[in-house]
């Protein structure tokens, strides 16, 4: 909801179409004086139907967003459906931003012009106030396009201050595009987590992280062009307030930003982008700022125009919630069975063992050799795998388990069929150690470590007493709880994804417990 709020608030603010109607939208000049130029006026009226196309379109993908809850088995087809919608919706976007363009262009032509003409008059007495020296033909919507700014401020200082209002729609379009990618964020992870195969993961978790990285630009870009739209602002009105005396309108602005700054230092990391927050929040802060500098110079027109602009903003819900996906693992494990009829043949040979980047497996060792070995020294064993060692043996494997009891039921399996000496090999993050050559091995004990909250939730404490059932859940120290001590790694592993998936802003690691 928070993403069609802000297209529909953030269009309204910066792009200021009139009133409109389903087939012929009727519009009004956004600057007195323009209502002639038939170029500009039908310039209007196709923003305005751009506009409604854009709307019509936000609430199929809500529909579509809503039939997906609804339904969760077709997800992928609507998720499919919705990311074209959604590029529809760019396109719109992008067509928009063509036409504000030439829109702003006719507007600051005339103003320009107009302002010429008022130089050509003679001026204003030194004794009239800021605001009786405005003309009211002159006085327009847009603050930064009235006479007095181009009249009391430095020329250079002036032409800042009109690139920093040109900058307003690129920060806009930043934010929606932000906002946009953040909705589609939340879907991949739904997706991510429902996904039953590797391949299916790998996938969603590539676009996942390629549109993290487009969403981490996007705020870089916001963050650097705000700074340098409010810097600009910040100075000119500054400027022309302190000449004027107005201290107190100086004042409110510095205790406002104080207070925008503590909201900003309390939400620090617990959003989706500290760059996305302190935008509005200081844009809230500017717009106030704006309308009491209009007010000062008795500018009605552009004071009713940045309340309405503070009204929209106070109803946007910036606080994204931060999107944080933790990698699946999708390990192949199977038991070990017995066949009559050959398994392995020349056309299908005993494949190379998989060794996982990640996770815990367990294998059963067979027999380490100086030769490659054919399927049938192993007695119709399945499923087989070999691995040669750093000395140029083979070694054969069977099974894959997820646990160590698995593996044991395994190898005494194994015996009972014959096999004299059977090992039993964990492989961890990589690494593999052979539990039967070592027995100290299978003493290391693991914990599972949680950071990132002063208090857990009551959902993660379900799924503590659910996965990790007989273990003990520990404080140790003001943001770090600890469940353990478990004897096999896998079963640490899990709980630890668990969690992962219950919180994912969560930090959740699985250690070694030294003795």
């Amino acid at each position: 909801m928070f993403r069609r709020i802000l297209i529909y608030a953030l269009g309204a603010v910066f792009l200021t179409a009139g009133g409109v109607r389903a087939q012929q939208p009727e519009v009004e000049a956004r600057i007195a004086g323009l209502e002639g130029n038939a170029e500009y006026m039908s310039l209007l009226r196709e923003d305005a139907q751009l506009q409604i196309r854009e709307d019509s379109i936000v609430n199929a993908v809500e529909r579509m967003r809503r039939q997906l809850r609804e339904d969760p088995g077709k997800r992928q087809q609507y998720s499919q459906e919705i990311l074209q919608l959604e590029s529809r919706i760019f396109e719109i976007r992008n067509a928009k931003g063509r036409l504000i363009d030439r829109i702003n262009t006719i507007e600051q032509e005339w103003v320009l012009a107009s302002l010429n003409g008022a130089a050509q008059q003679p001026a204003a007495s030194a004794e009239k106030s800021p605001a009786e020296a405005v003309p009211d033909s002159l006085k327009v919507r847009n603050l930064v396009d009235n006479l007095y700014f181009r009249e009391h401020l430095p020329a250079e200082d002036y032409a800042a201050l009109r690139d920093a209002q040109r900058q307003e729609m690129r920060a806009v379009d930043y934010v929606n595009r932000y906002f946009a990618n953040h909705g589609t964020l939340t879907e991949l992870a739904e997706t991510y987590a429902a996904v039953q195969t590797e391949a299916e993961a790998m996938e969603v978790f590539e676009r996942y992280n390629a549109l993290q990285g487009v969403n981490r630009a996007l705020a870089d870009s916001l963050a650097a062009t705000w700074n340098s739209i409010f810097d600009n602002k910040s100075y000119a009105y500054g400027y022309l307030l302190d000449k004027m005396g107005e201290e107190e309108v100086l004042a409110r602005e510095e205790e406002a930003l104080s207070e925008a700054s503590r909201q900003l230092s309390a939400l620090q990391g617990e959003t989706a982008s500290d760059a996305v927050a302190d935008y509005f929040l200081r844009k809230r802060v500017v717009v106030d700022y704006e309308a009491a500098v209009a007010g000062v110079l008795a500018l009605d027109a552009a004071r009713d125009s940045l309340r309405g602009v503070a009204a929209q903003l106070e109803s946007i819900d910036y606080r994204l919630p931060r999107v944080e996906v933790a990698e699946r693992y999708f390990l192949d494990y199977d038991s070990v069975a017995f066949s009559s009829k050959p398994v392995y043949s020349y056309q299908n040979p005993i494949p190379e063992c998989r060794v996982y980047a990640n996770g815990t497996i367990y294998r059963i060792l067979l027999g380490t050799f100086n030769t490659k070995r054919a399927a049938a020294t192993f007695r119709g064993a399945y499923p087989l795998f070999y691995l040669i060692n750093d000395e140029g043996k083979w070694c054969y494997y069977a099974g894959g388990f997820a646990t160590l009891a698995e593996a044991e039921a395994a190898q005494a399996l194994l015996k009972k069929r014959g096999f004299v000496r059977p090992e039993i090999v964990v492989w961890t993050d990589g690494a593999a150690r052979n539990l039967s050559l070592d027995p100290e091995a299978a003493k290391v004990t693991y914990r599972v470590e949680i950071t990132g909250t002063d208090a857990l939730s009551d959902e993660v404490k379900g799924v503590i007493a659910a996965t990790g059932e007989g273990y003990e859940l520990s404080r140790v120290g003001s943001q770090l709880f600890v469940v353990g001590a478990f004897d096999d790694r896998a079963v640490a592993d899990r709980l630890a994804e668990s969690i992962r998936q219950t919180d994912a802003a969560l930090e959740v690691k699985v250690a070694e417990i030294a003795e």
